[in-house]
């Protein structure tokens, strides 16, 4: 496999050309070009509504089409799997009330302590709504990792539902999704709802071999536009809260109102260029699936080396400490970490004074942060890196850090 192209993937993001370092991808990437061209193009040449038997309309038809069957060649799945929204936990709220129709008081659902809200608070909601009980999946604070163990101690013939997120946007955690669908499916007849937005900008995703029920995933982690993207597997038929005109195909039951039709030109767009760095970095790939697959692939690659470089480099700074996983093993590159005798806050306005852009806080994660003790504490320092890093913006960061 080629060298990475770093130089060529950078001038894809047209926002590269600040004076500035993104590590703040955790809460939402670059827009590649390609993604801002397919929006920007599809508003000049005349927008519409659905359904119409003009131009406009079919085009528009055309596009929505092109869009959820880009998005599943990118998850593994099938065009009429997916259902786009105004983001995640919207989605999210939209299947936890559909779901919710058919349990009853003393049904029990399993949540975690890792998770971002976003898959948390639906079901706690939707529980309390019920007279459910909830039971939680906790996590050691040590290596930021729940156990199959703990989990399969929750589960019985009263849980209708566990949900689970792919990876922590808190602390970089990559749990073991497959291993654990399995397991929900060997002990119950629950159902699995994975939120994968901070797996999928980083690793392959193959909803099949996961296993799971439902995933739900943000183009805007991954270099698109601001929109939630819901994956539900064939065969399931929820009844989703909708206008009643509107469909019951699949997936598409949960679009409810007229979507961001220049959103989902947007995540054309940006499936477009990842299958460009998958024929940079892999051109006997034959297939759209196989591209992005070797995207992916590179990427992981690519991500991981700029992760130990970081890693090591946060271990020569005084007082640093690090949460979560310790090495790139089993990980995403999003790192937390807090300094003795320096608040989170500040240590991000420092670095924003470098034009070094980082999180600081609890990022939604509330639950995480309150396992930790670090709510009152301001929580932590996040820096996420992506495929678009490079390892002089890392060195850069590391600098900035010893300067405190």
């Amino acid at each position: 496999m080629p060298d990475f192209p770093i130089a060529a993937v950078r001038a894809r993001f047209p926002a590269l050309s600040r004076d500035a370092v993104f590590f703040d991808a955790p809460g939402g990437t670059q827009a590649c070009d390609a993604a801002i061209a397919a929006m920007t193009d599809h508003l000049t040449r005349g927008t519409a509504n659905a359904g119409g038997p003009f131009a406009t309309s079919v085009e528009t038809d055309r596009l929505s089409a092109d869009a959820h069957a880009a998005m599943a060649d990118l998850l593994g799945a099938r065009p009429e799997e997916i259902a786009f929204g105004p983001n995640m936990t919207s989605l999210t709220f939209a299947v936890s009330r559909a779901l919710a129709r058919e349990w009853d008081a003393g049904d029990e659902l399993a949540v975690t302590r890792l998770d971002h809200d976003a898959n948390v608070a639906p079901w706690l909601q939707v529980a309390e709504d019920r007279g459910m009980t909830v039971r939680w999946l906790d996590f050691d604070p040590a290596t930021g990792r729940w156990s199959l163990d703990d989990l399969e101690a929750l589960l019985g013939s009263k849980t209708k539902l566990v949900a689970l997120g792919a990876a922590s946007n808190a602390l970089g955690t990559l749990n073991p999704i497959a291993e654990a669908c399995a397991l929900v499916r060997a002990n119950s007849e629950a159902l699995t709802y994975v939120d994968a937005v901070q797996s999928v900008p980083h690793v392959i995703t193959d909803v099949a071999a996961i296993g799971c029920d439902f995933l739900a995933c943000s183009p805007y982690k991954f270099f698109g536009p601001r929109q939630g993207v819901l994956w539900m597997r064939s065969g399931l038929s929820p009844r989703a809260y909708k206008v009643r005109p509107a469909g019951d195909e699949a997936a598409h039951r949960f679009e409810t109102g007229t979507p961001s039709f220049e959103g989902q030109a947007g995540v054309l767009g940006t499936i477009g260029y990842l299958e460009w760095l998958g024929e940079q970095v892999d051109p006997t790939a034959n297939s759209r699936r196989a591209r992005l697959i070797a995207a992916m692939t590179a990427a992981t690659v690519y991500e991981r080396d700029l992760g130990d470089r970081l890693i090591a480099g946060l271990a020569t700074i005084p007082g640093l400490r690090l949460w979560g996983p310790p090495t790139m093993d089993a990980r995403v590159p999003t790192f937390s970490f807090t300094i003795d005798g320096y608040g989170p806050h500040s240590i991000a306005k420092h670095l924003a004074d470098r034009n070094i852009f980082a999180w600081a806080g609890h990022f939604y994660a509330v639950e995480a942060l309150d396992r930790l003790a670090l709510v009152d504490k301001g929580g932590l320092l996040r820096v996420g890196l992506c495929h678009y890093n490079t390892a002089e913006e890392v060195d850069r960061l590391l600098g900035a850090l010893r300067t405190l």
